[in-house]
């Protein structure tokens, strides 16, 4: 009996980079321009293997968002705090430009009626900024930071502004904006914003008026 053996990838890796690659192309008619039906067409592939495969237009953009994220520089990992924010910071401006950030926008405006547009847009940022909290993990192995530094705090600190002004102000997210935001978080970090509440062995004593001396 002859085994068949099968190639790595094979038609469902090639159905996924058509369906990918149509998908980037009408991106560039706008996110309310996306259907699944206008998806297969330009990939060249049947409705049903879509389906069978995402589920729904949702699943499709994340495993869009997914492949912008993987396309980017990893996470940063300099050996320096300072040096890692800046570093992330201008990553996460690189992100918001062009199609990826064009699709954040789709999928954020449609979050409050379609709860898997939410659920897509949770699950990705999520997940990257939960890669993106080793920046101040490092920083505490390497004594920068005390230990119990709350890196998800911080690091939400550090991406909040550019979305605001990705989704709410429409303001220009510039190299020197980025640098800011990344400057503020360094200073808040250091300052033991995001560290836990010093604990004392006994509480202080009550104190002593001037020219008495405590009783034993």
């Amino acid at each position: 009996m002859t085994e068949t053996v099968r190639r790595p990838g094979g038609r469902s890796a090639r159905v996924r980079a058509a369906v990918m690659a149509a998908t980037r192309q009408l991106m560039t008619d706008g996110y309310a321009e996306l259907t699944v039906d206008r998806i297969a067409a330009g990939a060249g592939v049947n409705k049903t293997s879509i389906y069978r495969r995402w589920t729904d237009l949702e699943g499709i953009l994340g495993d869009l968002l997914t492949d912008y994220a993987t396309e980017a520089v990893p996470i940063p990992d300099t050996g320096d705090l300072e040096q890692d924010l800046v570093e992330l910071a201008l990553l996460i401006r690189r992100g918001m430009a062009g199609e990826p950030g064009d699709l954040v926008m789709g999928l954020a405006a449609a979050a409050p009626r379609n709860e898997r547009a939410a659920q897509v847009v949770r699950g990705f940022f999520l997940e990257r900024f939960g890669l993106a909290e080793s920046i101040v993990d490092h920083a505490v192995a390497r004594g920068e930071l005390p230990a119990g530094t709350d890196a998800r705090a911080a690091i939400e600190t550090i991406g909040a502004p550019f979305f605001l002004r990705l989704l709410v102000t429409r303001a220009p997210i510039d190299e020197a904006f980025a640098r800011r935001a990344a400057a503020v978080g360094a200073v808040a970090l250091r300052a033991g914003l995001f560290s836990p509440p010093a604990t004392t062995a006994t509480a202080a004593a009550p104190a002593t008026p001037a020219g008495r001396t405590p009783t034993p």
